[in-house]
């Protein structure tokens, strides 16, 4: 039967109500945890958010950055960012089926830890991070960036930047161009995000500690088409691990990358301090001692995916002292069909520009199985490794043995190698 009631005409309801009619339709068992919206304020799109993120700090309740922003200029399903959004202790930040886009005036990060910046010298730790997105979740850069590539890339050489040869402006890239950055920052979790067309590393954690990293997709070619042109982006690595970072699970990595797909990457520049426009990483590139700055207990497992570019899918460089230990690498498939990747896994360098071959003990307890590949090596030892394991691994479409010793045998000592195939089959 139907109402013969008059509807109402519907009028969005204030945020006090939204959170009430949330709370009321909790399943049961689950927290009525409340919740704060950047549609709640007033500002930029990055104004609004980092607002929310303020707001909930002090109340404890998580901030939603929904599909559509209810902007001053109307309704849209896009947030566009002129700076970063900065997430602070007992942040959790929750994107629900949202595309969130850099503006074309941007020159920062995406999202950034908000202990670390431009200037900080003094980074403060924090804890208790949430970055989890709902649904399908897109994470872009600009359409027409004024910075790509790291420190070591010059614009509009190298790599591409609408800042080339602008008096004033940087001319090199810098921690600035990497999509989610973060320093400093233990008990944390970042999931369930597409991210795509990053300016450089698309995530990248420094000395950060205890944290999960799941259902990530990543989309780079190493450039992208801009005004009709297709120009170069260098750098555009998938998530990088810095000094110090330990205790982490990262699971269920997919898609391709314009540079290596997963790297962890302990080298030191004294040159820089932390917050210098003039470097990659926004914290002191240095070694602490004691071991404090091993990239340590890392758990990597089910990585399907390639990288555009052609160098590694996941990739372990460390030099100067400073330690690569307890890693498991279980699970990773080789998505490509066009362009071979340099090697699967690679350990080590013996390029002196990365710190050359690595004494042996410096790189150990890497234990990787489950590996498929038709990259050129499959498992590439360019350092030094020593107590480890490699087992179940799969070659083919592609020459050569499965296990390449580049720097030579004799820095490989106490390592297992079992079950490594070459395989030629016929279609």
């Amino acid at each position: 039967m139907f109402s013969r009631f008059k509807a109402l005409p519907f009028q969005t309801p204030s945020p006090l109500v939204r959170n009430l009619v949330v709370a009321a339709f909790v399943l049961p068992g689950l927290s009525a945890m409340a919740a704060i919206s950047p549609n709640d304020f007033e500002g930029s799109d990055v104004e609004r958010i980092n607002q929310a993120i303020e707001a909930a700090a002090k109340t404890g309740e998580r901030v939603v950055v929904p599909r559509i922003n209810q902007s001053a200029e109307g309704d849209r399903p896009l947030w566009l960012l002129d700076s970063a959004i900065l997430v602070q202790s007992n942040t959790y930040l929750e994107l629900e089926n949202c595309h969130i886009k850099l503006s074309d005036q941007s020159r920062d990060n995406i999202i950034r830890s908000a202990n670390c910046g431009m200037g900080i010298t003094d980074i403060q730790p924090m804890t208790n991070v949430s970055i989890v997105g709902i649904g399908r979740v897109l994470l872009e850069g600009a359409d027409n960036p004024r910075s790509t590539g790291d420190s070591a890339k010059t614009l509009g050489k190298r790599t591409y930047g609408t800042d080339a040869g602008v008096e004033g402006k940087s001319q090199t890239g810098d921690w600035r161009n990497i999509g989610i950055l973060m320093a400093y920052v233990e008990h944390f979790r970042i999931e369930n995000l597409f991210m795509k067309d990053a300016h450089s590393w698309t995530i990248s954690l420094e000395r950060c500690a205890y944290g999960v990293i799941r259902d990530i997709e990543f989309s780079a070619r190493e450039g992208k088409e801009v005004n009709g042109k297709f120009e170069t982006f260098l750098n555009q690595d998938g998530l990088d691990l810095r000094q110090g970072c330990h205790d982490i699970d990262i699971s269920n990595i997919s898609g391709h990358t314009g540079d290596d797909l997963i790297a962890l990457t302990n080298i030191i520049n004294e040159n820089y301090g932390a917050g210098s426009p003039d470097y990659i990483m926004v914290s002191t590139p240095n070694n602490r001692g004691d071991g404090k700055d091993d990239i340590r207990n890392i758990v990597i497992r089910n990585v399907r995916g390639y990288t555009a570019g052609g160098h590694h899918i996941i990739r372990l460089l460390n030099a100067s002292g400073l330690k690569i230990h307890d890693v498991i690498i279980d699970g990773l498939i080789d998505t490509s069909t066009g362009r071979n990747a340099k090697a699967a896994v690679k350990i080590g360098d013996s390029n002196p520009v990365w710190g050359g071959v690595t004494p042996l003990g410096d790189t150990y307890h890497i234990f990787i199985t489950n590996i498929v590949s038709r990259a050129k090596h499959t498992v590439l030892i360019g350092g030094s490794l020593s107590e480890s394991s490699i087992s179940n691994v799969i070659k083919y479409g592609a020459a050569g043995e499965p296990i390449t010793y580049q720097s030579g045998e004799q820095y490989v000592r106490n390592v297992m190698i079992t079950d490594v195939q070459l395989m030629t089959w016929e279609k």
